[in-house]
């Protein structure tokens, strides 16, 4: 006997910019979908985190009519103050005469998540907080015309629901229950480690503009977060602990770093970010598909995962799309590969920026020779309009 429930044509695990984006791309083509989030309304949208959309993200969330999302945020600075070996200059960070790349934004990736929450609440979307053990059964169809899964999961009674659907977007970070639920054996797991992590603080300090060190003693960053916050970086070891960075060496590091004195104020918040790119092949198995860090994670240095989230999420919702509405199962059929060529190309990129940038302050982990071979990129970045180009390219989203 079939066990009811709900049902609806699409699940999708986890409220965060790719579940929510997919949600109201979805949403607004007449696609059913229930959007269920782990943690509470309050928790996600105000989880502290980076974010830079590039210009193809921006254009995505235009042509989709939903523009309003990200109308409020201001474009990144065109240039950064730089401090090599205590010695300052500004660089362009790509050439823009033309107007190419003006679409970018920077955002708070929290308000991001809110304005994407009050669209998708406000056109009638269905969006479930603090949904507990969520479990996916039944995702292995053999192929796209299989059987239908189903999702369990406890509601805020205390309730076990049951949702019967079509097809799963898993989008519930690197940790969650969704690529958990794929057998180990079906996936490819590539990655790298860089060797090196960022000490990331959260701190009370009126911002300046954005500013980076290249130090023999590691790469370190001051980054304005909202009107009232900065997040500080230093680059230190993997292995390292919170408890070997006290407040007062995070500011004598800083100093020491840039040569000269920087602004402090209250530290609230600090973690140890170990620097790493993580690639699973492929991003489906069965009924389910893995969108954002559930499939991919790249290092902070790119400011990549965010958009490369949503590129996941315009592709799986186009595959959606002509599925339901034209029988069509072609996009569906292709959507890891597609992504996973994305994917692939802006690897490329964040391995090629994380290792310039740390290998031209820092000799220990790569030796002498790699400093040098990375300080002669930085130069030839700075002054050639043609790598400068190809940089905005791949900073924008475009390449």
């Amino acid at each position: 006997m079939s066990e009811t429930g709900e049902d609806t044509a699409v699940v999708i695990v986890g409220g965060g910019v790719a579940g929510l984006t997919l949600g109201n791309f979805l949403l607004r083509n007449g696609i059913g979908c229930v959007v269920l989030e782990k943690r509470s309304r309050a928790y996600v949208e105000r989880r502290q985190r980076a974010g830079t959309i590039d210009s193809r993200g921006v254009r995505m969330f235009r042509a989709w009519g939903l523009e309003e999302v990200v109308e409020s945020f201001g474009a990144p600075e065109e240039t950064i103050s730089f401090r090599m070996d205590g010695e300052g200059f500004t660089h362009d960070l790509f050439d823009n005469e033309d107007g190419d790349f003006d679409d970018m934004v920077f955002c708070p990736q929290q308000v991001l998540v809110r304005n994407l929450t009050d669209a998708f609440l406000r056109d009638g979307g269905d969006l479930r907080y603090e949904s507990a053990d969520i479990s996916l059964e039944d995702i292995d169809g053999a192929d796209i015309d299989g059987a239908r899964p189903r999702v369990r999961y406890r509601d805020t009674t205390g309730a076990t629901r049951v949702i019967h659907c079509d097809y799963l977007a898993g989008c519930d970070g690197y940790h969650g229950v969704s690529r958990e639920s794929i057998p180990a054996d079906a996936l490819t797991r590539y990655s790298y480690d860089y060797g090196y992590a960022w000490l990331s603080v959260l701190a009370d300090v009126t911002p300046d503009p954005a500013a980076m060190a290249i130090h023999s003693r590691g790469l370190a960053g001051i980054i304005p977060r909202g009107t009232t916050a900065s997040r500080l970086y230093l680059q230190c070891a993997p292995d390292d602990t919170l408890e070997q960075w006290p407040d007062e060496r995070v500011w004598s590091e800083l100093e020491a770093r840039f040569g000269v004195p920087v602004a402090t104020g209250p530290v609230l918040h600090k973690q140890i970010l170990p620097l790493r790119s993580v690639v699973y092949s492929p991003m489906s198995y069965g009924r389910l598909y893995l969108l954002g860090d559930a499939a991919h994670i790249v290092p902070p240095m790119s400011a990549k995962g965010i958009n490369l989230a949503l590129h996941d999420a315009e592709v799986f919702a186009r595959a959606i799309i002509d599925r339901v509405q034209k029988d069509d199962p072609a996009l569906l059929s292709g959507y890891s590969e597609t992504c996973l060529r994305h994917v692939w190309n802006y690897q490329a990129y964040a391995a090629w920026i994380t290792e310039l940038m740390h290998n031209a302050g820092d000799a220990s982990y790569e030796g002498e020779f790699r400093k040098q071979i990375a300080r002669a990129e930085l130069e030839r970045q700075f002054n050639s309009p043609t790598a400068q180009r190809l940089f905005g390219e791949l900073a924008a989203g475009v390449n």
